[in-house]
C-alpha cells in the first residue's frame, strides 16, 4: 500500500505544479523578462507585451489542464488498489507520460497564438 500511496502523490504533483502556476501566470508574469524563471522562449522573451501575452495566454493552459489532469490522474490509481508494485507502477509511468505530454504541448498552442498576436519582432498585429 505505501507504494501506492506514493505513486498517487507522485502522479498529482504535475497537475497541482499545472494549478499552481497557472493560476500565478494569469494574474502576473514575472517582473522581469529573463531566461530563468517563466515561460521561455525566444518569441515569448521579445519584449514585456509577448511576456505578459505568453504567461497569460499560457497560464490558462496550464490551470485548466491542471484542473482535468489532477482526476484523470488519480481514478485510475484506484483500479490498480492491492495490486504488484510493477503494475502500479507501470500505471503511474503512464499516467505521468500523458501528464508531461499535456505539460510539454501547451508550447505549441502558446507559440501560434503569439505568432497570430505579434509579429516576428515582436510588435502588436
Amino acid at each position: 500500500m505505501g507504494f501506492w500511496i506514493f505513486m498517487l502523490v507522485m502522479d498529482t504533483l504535475i497537475p497541482l505544479t499545472m494549478i499552481g502556476f497557472g493560476k500565478f501566470f494569469l494574474k502576473k508574469a514575472p517582473k522581469k523578462i529573463n531566461s530563468v524563471f517563466g515561460y521561455r522562449t525566444a518569441m515569448s522573451m521579445k519584449n514585456r507585451d509577448t511576456w505578459e501575452f505568453a504567461h497569460k495566454y499560457c497560464g490558462a493552459i496550464w490551470y485548466i489542464c491542471g484542473w482535468v489532469l489532477l482526476p484523470l490522474s488519480i481514478v485510475p490509481m484506484f483500479f490498480v488498489i492491492g495490486r504488484s508494485e510493477d503494475n502500479i507502477g507501470t500505471l503511474g509511468e503512464i499516467i505521468c507520460a500523458v501528464q508531461l505530454i499535456a505539460l510539454v504541448g501547451s508550447i505549441f498552442p502558446t507559440e501560434m497564438a503569439l505568432r497570430k498576436n505579434f509579429d516576428k519582432n515582436g510588435n502588436k498585429r
